[in-house]
């Protein structure tokens, strides 16, 4: 089926459904502004969920005729998030194959219609011109014009942008006479620093308006708020869901010196110049092959059912701190992995984290969670669960501590303690004791996973 829309007609782009579950997204960024004309496959705008960055393309071919949002807004699916003025008769620019089952994609001129089913209405240019001014005129009765940044301005100066006067095109708002406004209200108290302020939208990262990092500020005593988005918005809810789950916790320490020295041997004897070796991936390998032996800490609980699922796939999560909040991208199917390729596929992952690249397929499916707390300090910590998953497990960091021999000696040893947080609704103690002997027994004689690789 392909819709049809006349040529001129001013058409709604809204949030579409972005992923199972999800009922709003963030606004990142916009690849366009209001005026650009826009071609069908166009990126226009960058939204983020709770579990992925999606880019939002075009499925029409015009021009932008108004944006809605600034980035920072939070979207629900199914609201408008620009209007274009439609020059193309076609408006889906997609079809699906019946003999390969694949989705392809294609130009709107490729689109074959019947023309006895459907009929084109087409418009001079003088009418195109009448529908987009009769489209802005509505927008000046709901308010006035502006851009994005402007109002987004307007916005962090707590103003109501239709109380200002606009000196700009057709009474458009500028920059300009949001800041003179704010000036003769007092609102602020260095009018000269604001002035010369640049307030067009900042980039997210470390410098971004998402990060808890130092931001430009008059005065480093004043209160600041930070609205929460994105990574750490999601895991506002995760949080407090794990919370109501009883949780039990156990806790060991395991020598780590042959691990460790595993590591040095890679790095030394290392092929390939572009792979940094840690001993992170051979825990994780190590974990897989505990995790064989005892399945239900790889599960997820139904809670609505009373049901244990038993993962047939090991893919493990690996907590990473970014800029952007906490996010669990997960190793898939590390069950049929060499350490060689956990060791690509965890920096993958690393990168993607680091410059907000993850996608859902990255961040779903995890049936069990790592968190090297170590990396960053701390020898204990008392994690909560990723659910539905039934385990998580907390490194700390590594240390050398003394150690005595049967004779009385005394020796170094490099020990590195190990939380595991468990679903107490489906594990017992016992189980995760076991459990951690069988991992711990890996980690401390590396040489026995070559008993188990295939």
């Amino acid at each position: 089926m392909v819709d049809l829309l006349p040529m001129g007609k001013i058409v709604d782009v809204p949030l579409a459904q972005t992923g199972e579950g999800i009922a709003e997204c963030e606004l990142l960024k916009w690849h366009v502004q209001e005026g650009d004309y826009i071609e069908d496959f166009q990126p226009i705008c960058e939204v983020q969920s709770d579990k992925a960055n999606i880019e939002i393309t075009s499925r029409y071919r015009g021009k932008v005729a108004s944006i809605l949002y600034v980035p920072g807004d939070i979207v629900k699916v199914g609201e408008t998030l620009v209007k274009i003025l439609v020059d193309e008769s076609a408006a889906f620019p997609s079809a699906t194959s019946g003999d390969s089952g694949n989705e392809k994609s294609l130009d709107s001129d490729q689109i074959v219609v019947d023309e006895s089913t459907f009929t084109a209405v087409t418009f001079d240019d003088s009418e195109n011109v009448k529908s987009l001014d009769s489209d802005l005129e509505k927008e000046k009765q709901a308010g006035v014009l502006s851009t994005p940044a402007v109002r987004s301005l307007a916005k962090q100066h707590g103003i109501d942008i239709n109380d200002v006067c606009g000196s700009g095109k057709d009474g458009r708002v500028l920059k300009e006479d949001v800041l003179s406004f704010v000036v003769n209200k007092g609102i602020i108290k260095n009018p000269s620093a604001v002035l010369h302020a640049d307030y067009e939208e900042e980039p997210r990262g470390e410098e971004g308006y998402n990060s808890f990092a130092a931001t430009k500020y008059e005065s480093p005593s004043e209160d600041r708020i930070l609205p929460l988005r994105g990574y750490q918005r999601a895991m506002v809810k995760a949080m407090s869901l794990a919370a109501k789950v009883p949780h039990f916790h156990y806790v060991d320490e395991i020598k780590c010196d042959a691990i460790l020295e595993l590591k040095t041997s890679f790095q030394k004897n290392n092929p390939y110049k572009d792979v940094k070796y840690t001993f992170l991936p051979i825990l994780i390998k190590s974990l897989s092959m505990a995790l064989t032996k005892y399945p239900f800490v790889n599960s997820c609980f139904k809670e609505d059912s009373l049901e244990v699922v038993l993962k047939g796939s090991h893919n493990i999560g690996i907590a990473m701190a970014t800029p952007f909040g906490l996010v669990v991208p997960n190793i898939k199917n590390v069950q049929s992995l060499s350490i060689l390729e956990i060791t690509k596929e965890l920096a993958r992952l690393q990168q993607m984290a680091s410059d907000n690249k993850l996608t859902s397929e990255d961040i779903c499916g995890g049936t069990i969670t790592l968190s090297n707390i170590g990396a960053i300090g701390g020898k204990f910590g008392s994690p909560l669960l990723n659910l539905p998953e039934v385990s998580i497990i907390a490194i700390g960091r590594t240390q050398k501590v003394a150690q005595f021999a049967d004779d009385g000696t005394v020796y170094p040893i490099s020990i590195m303690t190990v939380n595991i947080g468990a679903d107490h609704r489906v594990l017992d103690g016992a189980t995760v004791a076991r459990f951690c002997n069988e991992w711990k027994q890996l980690i401390e004689n590396p040489e026995l996973l070559l008993l188990h690789l295939r």
